[in-house]
């Protein structure tokens, strides 16, 4: 957490102590002693999401656990973090996370799979692609506060929370440089999170104590206009963080797909 709005670090905590309760926006506002358009304001200033957004995206972490910790019925999982629909549940949760549930929960093996073939890696480069010269790049360095032995998940993204499938995003081999080469004209946000090589892969699929950073502000492309250097670092997770929406595997496999197309030409 940082000392900018840090009256709303007691929000964030009510939150996670409350996260199965009603948790309307005049009771949080109240909670702070703002007015909701006020406490809203500064909340998204502060944590990157509206606080409502970030419930969400808490409870559907609180799901993914469910789903591989539990032998809860999708419906009741749903119900538990309150979706009323199971229609709906589905479709957020697939939406935010990249597979179904019953996909996510059947997962392991197949996450394992992509985790080995990893470690057995010797050539990190990508299938180059067709680079259009006129597009943007997007580069800078990935450093760690704490050192790791593990790669790097690395991604921009269209909201300030890693969920969904990144716009660009890769995998490195270890920390240092990064490049994503023709990027669209558009706002991203840099979200990144480390894998160690010791970790199990219920830890891979629930990364809740993985290294990460993601930008607060906005990563603006705009057509003849360099960017300027992206400087960030990996930190331990903080409780004001929003969850790792994505599932980590679906971004390991399609890197390993680019790699075999690589390989193939």
């Amino acid at each position: 957490m940082t000392d900018k709005y840090a009256e709303i670090d007691a929000v964030v905590s009510y939150i996670h102590d409350h996260l199965y309760d009603p948790l309307p926006l005049a009771r949080l506002a109240e909670y702070a002693a703002y007015s909701p358009y006020h406490f809203t304001r500064i909340f998204k200033e502060r944590i990157g999401l509206s606080p409502q957004y970030y419930i969400s995206s808490l409870r559907l972490q609180r799901a993914k656990d469910l789903l591989l910790r539990t032998d809860m019925t999708i419906r009741d999982i749903g119900l538990e973090v309150g979706q009323q629909s199971l229609g709906t549940f589905t479709t957020r949760f697939t939406e935010r996370v990249g597979m179904t549930p019953s996909h996510f929960r059947h997962s392991a093996s197949l996450a394992d799979s992509h985790f080995r073939s990893l470690q057995r890696l010797s050539d990190w480069r990508e299938s180059p692609g067709y680079f259009l010269s006129r597009l943007a790049r997007v580069e800078g360095t990935v450093r760690a506060d704490v050192p790791f032995d593990g790669f790097v998940l690395i991604g921009l993204f269209p909201k300030p929370i890693p969920e969904g499938f990144p716009l660009y995003g890769t995998l490195l081999s270890s920390l240092g440089s990064f490049c994503f080469a023709d990027v669209q004209p558009g706002t991203y946000y840099l979200m990144a999170t480390s894998v160690s090589w010791s970790m199990n892969v219920y830890d891979m699929l629930l990364p809740h104590t993985t290294l990460r950073t993601r930008s607060h502000d906005p990563i603006v492309v705009a057509p003849n206009r360099p960017v300027p250097p992206q400087e960030v670092t990996l930190y331990p997770p903080r409780l004001d963080d929003p969850p790792i929406l994505i599932s980590l595997p679906l971004l390991m496999r399609n890197f390993l797909q680019r790699v075999q197309r690589r390989e193939v030409r």
